[in-house]
């Protein structure tokens, strides 16, 4: 809504005021501090006020600015802002030792990331055993170590969403190694996964950091030792 509809929409309201006796003029005046005329002008659409006048005469009349709107167009903004909140999902972010629990309570949460959920229906799931009960989507952040080891992939304090439905260590994209979020000593690792063997081996990007070697334990599978795939990497500035 423009400035100018606004004074035309405080004018129809003053002279509202006028017509029934609740104000005149002469008192707008006084308690504004302004001239009589500069009222009358204003009144009669010769002058504007400044944002300050329009403050003082708001006062003084006992109005709001949500007075001078029109209630059509402030619900037609309040149903364009709902649509756009609804167009998003709410996405946990964890700390490392608890991306691995298949509930994640409220007391893990220490932090929310907004996703399109466009994006993240599109997001293709690959599920090796039972995943049914585990929140599908979680964020961590890699701190220093994991953030260099995956570089120019990853960077320190980057936001990482992990997809817990994609366990699988099939690609997601042909030729295009996944990067996954892999269960390591209680806490969590990211990595590329192969299996070797009865051997886990985790992969940095970073040739500068070591390939580690972890032994699957006795009936344990590598699906159980990877939590998700990471799907989307967010660097903040």
């Amino acid at each position: 809504m423009k400035f100018t509809t606004l004074q035309d929409n405080l004018r129809r309201a003053l002279w509202g005021r006028i017509a029934t006796g609740e104000l005149t003029g002469i008192r707008l005046a006084e308690e504004t501090g302004f001239k009589q005329a500069h009222i009358s002008n204003f009144l009669n659409r010769k002058r504007g006020l400044s944002v300050e006048g329009m403050d003082k005469v708001l006062s003084v009349a006992r109005l709001s600015i949500f007075d001078l709107l029109d209630p059509g167009e402030i619900s037609r903004r309040s149903r364009v802002a709902l649509s756009r909140e609804e167009e998003f999902e709410n996405v946990g972010l964890v700390e490392g030792i608890n991306a691995g629990k298949p509930a994640i309570l409220n007391m893990h949460v220490i932090g929310v990331h907004k996703f399109k959920k466009s994006f993240l229906q599109k997001l293709r799931p690959e599920t090796e055993g039972r995943r049914e009960r585990w929140e599908r989507f979680i964020v961590i952040k890699a701190d220093g170590r994991e953030g260099m080891s995956m570089f120019p992939r990853l960077l320190p304090g980057a936001a990482v969403l992990i997809d817990r439905h994609y366990n699988s260590l099939r690609p997601y994209r042909k030729h295009d190694m996944n990067m996954y979020a892999v269960t390591k000593n209680g806490h969590c690792t990211l990595k590329y996964v192969e299996l070797a063997g009865s051997n886990l081996i985790l992969r940095p990007h970073n040739h500068a950091y070591p390939v580690e070697v972890m032994s699957l334990q006795r009936g344990r599978t590598v699906h159980e030792y990877i939590i998700g795939r990471v799907c989307h990497v967010g660097i903040e500035a």
